[in-house]
């Protein structure tokens, strides 16, 4: 114990809380990230070959690895800074963390319906997750390097994987997203699962998977105002159409870069 107290006491660094789009003195660690991210897409999609099942799901293991690594780490470091008291507010299922789980197990699988529809939730689900954050971190910075570290990994690799399966693996067609969907009503009920059990049984700190835990309320844009007008319900119902929604347009956005991409060439040789 006391070898894991000085280990972890060397990875509890600290530096001012990043500011999105300020100076480069409060935003470098955001302006870095953005960067690596797109160099990491570009790679990503240029190494890869399309339909490439082996390679893929090497690709989508190693990124899960990573993930489940960084995510270790970050508990660790909540419940060492709390005394190795666990705070149950950071259990690592909220819908950011459910792609570290479904590319372990899209990378474990063989190609098949389950497969695809796992890649098919990473591709827009996960994109726009890792996407939002990426664009729009505040809520995650906070003053600790390792946790600042580990939410850039985590949510940029959301988005370089999602645009990766959608370039090279994610069948752009428009049924593809009723298997991202029921992948994702899956993971939705295991939280209202995970939320039932906590508010049953333990009892101890703010417990609110997906931020639906009807004792908790929720936080998130838009959603928060729509919570205090509608019964819960209603109010799942609408939670679910609107990342269903947003989902969607992910796949969209793919579909038209694809068309963009394929009439390209030919119009390039019509110009010659």
């Amino acid at each position: 114990m006391a070898f894991l107290n000085r280990l972890m006491a060397s990875l509890n660094g600290q530096m001012n809380r990043p500011v999105p789009y300020q100076g480069f003195a409060e935003s470098w660690l955001h302006y870095l990230a953005l960067v690596l991210v797109v160099l990491a897409t570009v790679v990503a999609v240029t190494r890869l070959k399309r339909d490439d099942d082996r390679a893929i799901r090497h690709f989508v293991l190693g990124v899960a690895l990573v993930m489940i690594v960084f995510e270790i780490y970050k508990q660790l470091n909540f419940s060492y800074t709390n005394n190795w008291n666990y705070r149950w507010y950071a259990f690592p299922f909220q819908f950011c963390s459910t792609p570290m789980y479904v590319a372990l197990l899209a990378g474990l699988l063989t190609k098949g319906k389950v497969q695809d529809a796992l890649y098919a939730f990473l591709a827009t689900f996960g994109l726009f997750a890792g996407v939002a954050v990426m664009i729009h971190p505040n809520d995650v910075f906070v003053t600790t390097t390792g946790i600042n570290i580990q939410t850039m990994v985590h949510h940029g690799a959301m988005a370089v994987m999602g645009i990766a399966l959608l370039a090279k693996r994610v069948r752009l067609e428009h049924r593809v997203i009723l298997g991202a969907t029921v992948v994702f009503a899956i993971t939705l009920i295991m939280a209202m699962g995970l939320n039932t059990w906590h508010n049953t049984f333990i009892q101890e700190g703010t417990f609110n998977m997906f931020f639906i835990n009807p004792l908790y309320g929720t936080h998130l844009p838009i959603l928060s105002i729509i919570y205090d007008l509608v019964p819960y319900p209603a109010f799942l119902f609408i939670y679910t159409v609107g990342f269903g929604l947003v989902a969607y347009l992910m796949l969209l956005i793919g579909m038209g870069v694809s068309k963009i991409m394929v009439k390209r060439p030919a119009e390039t040789y019509e110009l010659q």
